[in-house]
């Protein structure tokens, strides 16, 4: 093989590396969108669940993902009602973690069939111990059993979490009627209303012994959002594939070899 041929061998090698190495980021690019494209559509604090009946007793499960990529969550504070006050709470104890339920005595007594309260449960508090955390990529759950229901709408559960880094995410807003989600949706348990017919974030996870649940429904834009990029991620890593494929099946052209004759006089 002459220095000719030995230039187009090489050029052909380097050509199909490059094809491959584009490819291959392609695919890579593409599988990672259509993966985080769900993920991004419910990194939300959530409880559940969505609805009770009043004078039931609820498990109430508050699940906690840690959106941060570079501090955990180290803490976490639920705002309980104290307009329409829950009677009872109780939680279940987590293995590095140190539970307080905060009483405080009402400013205007609730009469109840048990008689008249007035002391309730105002705030529920997590807190890590030393070198515990929910660390970037992990959710915790937190759960609290709670009673009897008002006989009311809905109870409002503001969360507030904390984050290693000094970091405060207050979920505090209420979801309108309409269910557009706010940007910090606050947990909402619905009683003798019924949820927003779009949810959002405040959606339940969790079972009430005297209730079927039903979760909300996801947002209609945000899931719409979410199934176009996994279509369009799971399309350009197909491309990509292709590609990919085609460069390393391909038989180079090799350049046909040339021979010298000398005519001898």
């Amino acid at each position: 093989m002459n220095s000719t041929s030995v230039r187009t061998h090489a050029r052909i090698r380097t050509s199909r590396t490059r094809t491959l190495g584009l490819a291959g980021a392609a695919s890579v690019a593409a599988i990672a969108l259509a993966l985080s494209a769900p993920l991004a559509a419910s990194a939300h604090v959530t409880v559940g669940p969505n609805q009770a009946a009043p004078g039931s007793y609820a498990t109430l499960t508050f699940k906690v993902p840690t959106e941060s990529a570079t501090a955990g969550t180290v803490k976490l504070e639920v705002d309980l009602p104290t307009d329409t006050p829950l009677g009872s709470v109780s939680y279940q104890p987590i293995a590095g973690w140190s539970t307080q339920v905060v009483n405080e005595k009402l400013s205007k007594p609730i009469k109840t069939d048990d008689g008249t309260v007035t002391e309730a449960p105002v705030k529920v508090i997590w807190t890590a111990a030393s070198g515990v955390q929910v660390a970037p990529g992990q959710f915790q759950q937190f759960v609290i059993s709670a009673g009897a229901m008002p006989d009311t709408g809905n109870i409002v559960l503001p969360t507030h979490q904390y984050y290693s880094d000094g970091t405060v995410v207050n979920w505090d807003e209420k979801t309108p009627a309409s269910g557009a989600e706010p940007e910090h949706p606050a947990p909402t348990v619905y009683i003798n209303d019924a949820p927003p017919a779009v949810g959002g974030s405040s959606s339940v996870l969790a079972t009430s012994g005297a209730t079927s649940p039903t979760t909300a429904a996801a947002s209609p834009g945000a899931a719409a959002v979410a199934i176009g990029l996994g279509i369009g991620g799971l399309a350009l890593g197909a491309i990509a594939l292709v590609v990919a494929v085609f460069a390393a099946t391909r038989r180079p052209r090799t350049a046909p070899a040339t021979s010298s004759t000398s005519t001898e006089k």
